[in-house]
């Protein structure tokens, strides 16, 4: 399928991807690697504790808050000043925080839970980042698979996901469940979200769990969506946020606030698209008119226990980890 033409809105680019599409980049990794806490040399002020963050990243669509904060100097405001440094992918972004090179980092909430669950180490939540939202990740199919139009027709096939014990099998497997499909009975294969759009253009894969701005590659190429993973029992599901270890936070609380604070004025001044939609081709590396098309996840700052909680809960009841998680306990609540 050709590009849409400069301009077309975004409604009219789904009729022609035969379907609802839309955004969202997930990012999830298993365990991480050394336990420690943070080497870097951040000096302090009269308002915080340590100055200079670094904090990881990926070039993804949910961190626009951050890089606004960045931008718009509201760090800088209250202290800090922030390096944004971009991780390859989220497993080293998290062992880079662990042993101490970054101070906190963005990534899914799985391999935090896996890192908690497992004793890798105490790790806390600092901020809520983003949760699912309608449409927000879409199990997609190529056009040449008619045979697969519903859930019930993945039933024993391949699907791509970004990686093993990553958000994306987490909410294939769930999906597949809520609609009755044996997920024990599918093949899951590992292919980067870069990739997808290919696989499935090529027939390498049956179906893939696409994110933007994958997902708009994918429907111009004549992808279809088979079934979107964000309704049911996974409707607003917390997918991503910002931790650090615990260490580093019993260390630095009013850094940590000073964190948070920033990060609620900046997500709140996000949910106007118009301020951050400019940031998106910088950041995230897409092109002005993708970045006019995609619909982003629901950005959040305030982590919320009961919520967050759901997460751990599908990932026991899917394998990734063997016992119960206090969300709770792991949340650095905010000063007022």
């Amino acid at each position: 399928m050709s590009p849409a033409p400069r301009g077309l809105p975004r409604r009219s680019l789904l009729k022609l991807a035969g379907g609802a599409v839309t955004a969202g980049a997930l990012l999830g990794t298993s365990g991480c690697g050394l336990l420690g806490g943070s080497k870097s040399d951040g000096g302090g002020n009269e308002l915080v504790e340590k100055q200079n963050l670094r904090v990881g990243a990926l070039p993804i669509n949910d961190l626009a808050p951050l890089h606004l904060a960045v931008r718009n100097g509201y760090f800088k405001e209250a202290g800090l000043n922030v390096e944004i440094v971009t991780a390859s992918d989220g497993s080293a972004a998290l062992a880079s925080t662990i042993g101490g090179d970054y101070d906190i980092t963005y990534s899914s909430y799985v391999p935090f839970f896996a890192a908690q669950a497992s004793g890798t180490a105490p790790l806390r939540i600092v901020a809520d980042c983003a949760s699912a939202t309608p449409n927000s990740t879409v199990i997609m199919t190529s056009p040449s698979k008619t045979n697969i139009r519903e859930p019930k027709d993945l039933e024993g096939k391949k699907i791509a996901i970004s990686g093993p014990n990553t958000i994306t099998e987490l909410l294939v497997k769930a999906t597949l469940d809520a609609h009755g499909v044996n997920w024990r009975g599918v093949e899951l294969s590992p292919v980067p979200f870069m990739n997808m759009p290919a696989a499935l253009d090529q027939g390498r894969v049956d179906a893939a769990i696409v994110t933007e701005p994958f997902l708009t590659m994918a429907a111009r190429n004549g992808a279809v969506p088979v079934v979107d993973t964000s309704t049911g029992p996974l409707e607003d599901l917390p997918l991503t946020g910002y931790g650090a270890t615990a260490k580093f936070c019993d260390e630095n609380p009013k850094t940590v606030a000073a964190f948070q604070k920033v990060m609620d004025r900046a997500v709140a001044e996000s949910q106007d698209r118009s301020k951050i939609e400019p940031l998106l081709p910088e950041f995230a590396k897409i092109d002005k008119e993708t970045a006019s098309i995609i619909t982003l996840l629901k950005f959040n700052s305030r982590a919320d226990a009961t919520r967050l909680q759901r997460v751990p809960r599908l990932m026991k009841q899917y394998g990734f980890i063997n016992n119960d998680i206090n969300v709770e306990e792991m949340i650095v609540t905010p000063k007022a």
